[in-house]
């Protein structure tokens, strides 16, 4: 019998309701849910697909344990035994820092990551602790934990409410947000445009979020920095701070005025490729604004500055008055989550470091980009084995190759992962989880970016087979075997989840109950965000420290010469229909054109005689890539645009439509994992010198330093 269900899409950061039409057990139709209190109807291209994602025949149900060298079909019991002698066998031999855990992406996507993932690092005792985060996102929690003493405290725009908004290397239009939870953006934007607000995107390429904009400013990527601080200046320069409210809560505004003293419009110019007048004048117009906010993202942490590039950002919203105030930056008030009291120890880095290249740890992990040195290089803490997540570093991380090459001669791998993959492919043990239809939900990571304050918990929509395992209890029986109590504890995942969840929203700041979200499946509407100043605050000052030492230090070094003439870069690009590398495998999301092409300038193309529909070699220091060329005026001179996530044509990959995408290649082939951003360890994936070969061998190549 054909039935309603209503779920939480766990497919990107937007969290849409999702009302699915289910028969006999499986999804057959998904359209947005016009009552959900976030989203209220909208569905982009990969929601609308989940039901294909869910039913995914390549889709792995049932355990793998190698055997003479292949991944076969195992019982739970064989498989968990399989992981306590591989894992034990290395920890005797070796100690724990032989083990190396990596958490990719979707972890935070699902309840059970949200919960048991913190565990599973503790019970593994060992530093090398590596996940996504320095991969994407890290700049943005180190910035904020020196400014609020909170690496969580990360303030969203309040589209909703503002007359201005300045994005800068993000194009939310087609991520749905990212550190931003903002479903129906493009309705968003509109109503703000409606009642008379502007919208300014920085970004080298007219993106998606670009083409509607009131003004889009081309820059060079990876100089965002130079912007932002030519723009502090400008502030200072022209007596346009103003704080207001947050004056008494603010330390350290003078010694920005100092320390930006040499980064006028004028001298930053040449090196961000942004006239020093429509610095001036954005400088000014966010000032002049009523209510304003400024965001950045993917092309401001993914950068060598990318930590002080974060920092600016909120510097801006700061010295404008626009931090935590309706119509500016806000911090969300999940209803799992606590109060503060205003103070705290703060924030440090550096508690250890990596044992090759001695990179510092940050909130509690490496640097994912030192993770092959780690199992290449001999010695005492050599990684000998590794724990996967969600994760598919061989397709994420920089030098990908070098990395593949290193998992393969590994002693041994556990991968929790619902897909035989560029990365798991390797794996002596395979334990999947479960589809999204037979996991309950709630974005415990999300609401802390949330537009909206609200909660929402969507229970399994059909029940777990007898011959699956939830998620949960997949990794708390990781976890027994991590701490000596062995592959054969009995777990209740599910209803453990339930209880520790059910527990934090009872001590939240709302009162809620788990039974109470259970009797509303559209959500509970807990309100507009509001000020959160002070209390959001962890420093020892109780205050926002807003020149914090390692920031500054790193800001005198540096250098707004312009780079050298005639170079090319490679900067990435999201497509609303994929996320990273988890969507290629449904034949709805990557019908039609192909989307793996290297964009090109019209006027690069005529001078290398590339022409669009052919063929293009892209070299970096570390690789090369052979791409069909998409030739458009969308994208600044010197620049290339190569998306992120593909490549999976890789031997023993068991993804029969991802394999066979047309033209798609890793651009990780190309990312060099030796640059990096020296505050927060997170990798440049945006602005890589790369030399372009067309069809009659011509090229122009970058140098690299």
């Amino acid at each position: 019998m054909e039935r309603t269900a209503y779920t939480t899409c766990p497919l990107c950061e937007a969290t849409c309701g999702l009302e699915l039409t289910m028969l006999d057990g499986r999804i057959t139709g998904v359209r947005g849910d016009r009552d959900d209190v976030l989203s209220r109807g909208f569905v982009c291209p990969k929601g609308a697909a989940l039901g294909g994602l869910d039913a995914d025949p390549d889709r792995v149900r049932t355990p793998r344990v190698r055997r003479d060298g292949k991944l076969v079909p195992a019982t739970w019991d064989e498989a968990f035994a399989a992981v306590d002698e591989g894992l034990g066998r290395v920890i005797a031999a070796h100690g724990r820092d032989a083990v190396a855990l990596y958490l990719g992406n979707p972890t935070v996507h699902t309840l059970a990551g949200n919960l048991f993932a913190a565990p599973l690092r503790k019970a593994i005792g060992s530093r090398n602790i590596f996940t996504a985060s320095t991969v994407d996102q890290m700049p943005k929690h180190v910035s904020c934990g020196h400014l609020f003493g909170n690496p969580l405290a990360v303030p969203v725009p309040d589209v909703d409410r503002t007359d201005f908004l300045l994005v800068l290397g993000a194009d939310p239009m087609s991520s749905n947000g990212s550190l931003w939870t903002v479903p129906d953006l493009p309705g968003r934007l509109a109503a703000l445009r409606a009642r008379g607000g502007r919208l300014v995107v920085v970004d080298p390429r007219r993106s998606r979020t670009a083409r509607v904009a009131d003004r889009h400013l081309p820059i060079r990527p990876g100089t965002d920095a130079f912007l932002l601080l030519g723009m502090v200046h400008e502030l200072f320069a022209r007596d346009l701070v103003t704080p207001g409210a947050l004056e008494p809560h603010l330390t350290g505004v003078a010694a920005v005025r100092d320390l930006v003293a040499r980064f006028s419009p004028d001298v930053v110019a040449p090196a961000c490729g942004v006239d020093p007048t429509a610095i001036r004048d954005l400088a000014a117009d966010l000032a002049a604004a009523p209510r304003a906010a400024v965001y950045g993202r993917i092309g401001t942490t993914t950068v060598p500055h990318g930590t002080v590039t974060s920092w600016l950002v909120d510097v801006l919203n700061v010295l404008t008055g626009n931090l935590d105030r309706p119509g500016g930056a806000m911090f969300a008030l999940p209803a799992h989550s606590r109060r503060g009291t205003g103070t705290g120890a703060g924030f440090r880095t550096g508690r250890w470091h990596s044992r090759v290249r001695g990179l510092p740890e940050v909130l509690g992990e490496l640097p994912a980009v030192t993770l092959a040195d780690e199992i290449l290089t001999p010695g005492e803490g050599q990684v000998r084995a590794l724990l996967t997540v969600a994760g598919n570093p061989v397709l994420s991380l920089p030098n990908s190759a070098r990395l593949d090459g290193a998992i393969a001669g590994l002693d041994f791998m556990v991968c929790v992962d619902p897909y035989v993959n560029a990365t798991t492919r390797h794996a002596h043990v395979l334990l999947p989880p479960p589809p999204p239809s037979q996991q309950a939900h709630y974005d415990m990571a999300f609401y802390h970016f949330a537009v909206r304050n609200v909660a929402r918990f969507s229970p399994p929509v059909v029940p777990l087979p007898p011959d699956a395992l939830d998620e949960c209890d997949i990794l708390l029986r990781l976890i027994a075997i991590l701490t000596g109590a062995g592959p054969d504890v009995a777990t209740d995942g599910a209803a453990q989840a339930r209880g520790i969840l059910d527990a934090r929203l009872r001590a939240g700041p709302y009162g809620l109950s788990l039974d109470r979200l259970l009797a509303e499946p559209h959500g509970v509407d807990l309100g507009p965000l509001e000020p959160r100043v002070p209390e959001i605050l962890r420093t020892p000052s109780g205050r926002i420290e807003l020149c914090p030492e390692p920031i500054a230090a790193e800001v005198s070094r540096l250098d707004p010469r312009p780079p050298e003439p005639d170079t090319f870069v490679v900067v990435g690009r999201r497509h609303l229909r994929t996320n990273n590398s988890w969507m290629h495998n449904v034949p709805a999301l990557v019908k039609g054109r192909p989307l793996c092409t290297v964009v090109v300038n019209r006027g690069d193309a005529d001078r290398l005689g590339l022409v669009a529909g052919g063929r293009a070699r892209v070299t970096s220091r570390v690789g090369e890539v052979e791409l069909t060329v998409e030739v458009t005026d969308d994208i600044a001179p010197g620049v290339v645009s190569i998306p992120h996530g593909f490549g999976h044509d890789l031997p023993g990959v068991e993804m029969s439509v991802a394999r066979h995408l047309p033209g798609g290649v890793n651009t990780n082939l190309l990312t060099d994992d030796l640059a990096i951003d020296p505050l927060s360890g997170n990798a440049v994936l945006n602005g890589i010198p790369v030399s372009l070969r067309g069809r009659d061998g011509g090229d122009r190549t970058a140098q690299v330093s």
